[in-house]
């Protein structure tokens, strides 16, 4: 036994000669993964302490004298309205996301596979993919000019005798905005994803199918679909695990104090605590709070997936 456990030490340490230069890489990305990933927990402790940053002679000296309080802090997040408010919001709108803007990339993806003509798939692929590349800023600035109160949709609202709807103002509408304005940002690298998922496909089972004289639906719904079925599952698993993480930049740059109501979600109301009330232990709660919930979220849909379809990402 001990000389099995000799010679597998001893082959790892052959391996790690000849491929030093693979470790030696990987030492930026161990280094950021540390800095920016791990060191940050010791400020989570915030969420357990009456914490005052001007106790210690810097912020982390700060967490390390400040009082413990234990639990107050998550008592008073819970017995607050608000709280709740953000939760339901976020729910919502993220949920929305999941259910109107997850089918559509792979919808896209079999549709652009079955082009064949190669400059008309590629000019449409780089259109839709382009918007990915702009920033929320850049995307609010676009999407005022076109539906914001005097913008091009209401003039020709106006023009055709109806009256200017409030996109960004109404809370009626304004979750819609947000869903479209994601879709129209984000489909095309989601695209591209399950465009190379299919592209994987053996050529050879389309040729079969075609030879037992299957049409082209059911060559999508037998081959194409399963084919890229381990992927839809991974990208829904994360969607799902990310419900209570994702949204913040864009929901930041598009909201508006007359829709709050609808619009702020958890992510914002932290940033509100944290940078404009200076509340920074109610603010680490809940980041704290949504962070627990999104590991159970994405654990649980992984475990159903794996029992229900058999497929996971572990």
């Amino acid at each position: 036994m001990k000389q099995h456990c000799r010679q597998e030490k001893k082959t790892f340490w052959q391996y790690f000669r000849q491929n030093w230069v693979l470790y030696v890489m990987l030492i930026p990305g161990l280094f950021f993964l540390f800095i920016y990933k791990f060191l940050p927990l010791y400020g989570t402790l915030i969420a357990f302490k009456d914490y005052n940053i001007f106790t210690g002679n810097n912020p982390l000296d700060a967490i390390a004298k400040s009082p413990w309080v234990g639990f107050e802090h998550f008592k008073r997040l819970f017995s607050s309205d608000q709280f709740f408010k953000v939760l339901k919001n976020t729910l919502v709108i993220n949920g929305m996301k999941i259910l109107w803007l997850f089918p559509v990339p792979i919808i896209t993806a079999i549709l652009l596979n079955e082009i064949r003509i190669k400059t008309y798939k590629a000019v449409t692929q780089t259109v839709i993919y382009v918007p990915y590349f702009f920033s929320w800023v850049v995307i609010f600035g676009i999407f005022y000019s076109l539906f914001g109160s005097y913008g091009i949709v209401n003039t020709i609202i106006t023009k055709t005798g109806g009256e200017r709807i409030g996109f960004f103002t109404d809370p009626q509408v304004f979750r819609g905005m947000l869903v479209f304005s994601e879709g129209w940002k984000e489909v095309g690298y989601n695209t591209i994803i399950y465009l190379a998922t299919i592209t994987a496909i053996d050529p050879t089972l389309y040729e079969a199918a075609k030879i037992d004289g299957a049409n082209k639906w059911s060559q999508i719904w037998n081959i194409t679909i399963p084919g890229i079925l381990p992927t839809i599952v991974l990208m829904l698993i994360l969607k799902v695990g990310n419900i209570l993480t994702t949204g913040f930049e864009q929901v930041l740059v598009f909201y508006n104090p007359s829709v709050y109501d609808v619009a702020d979600i958890i992510q914002t109301y932290v940033y509100r605590l944290g940078i404009g009330q200076m509340n920074f232990p109610l603010s680490t709660a809940l980041g704290l709070f949504n962070s627990v919930v999104a590991l159970i979220l994405i654990v649980s849909s992984n475990a159903v997936s794996r029992k229900t379809l058999g497929r996971s990402i572990w």
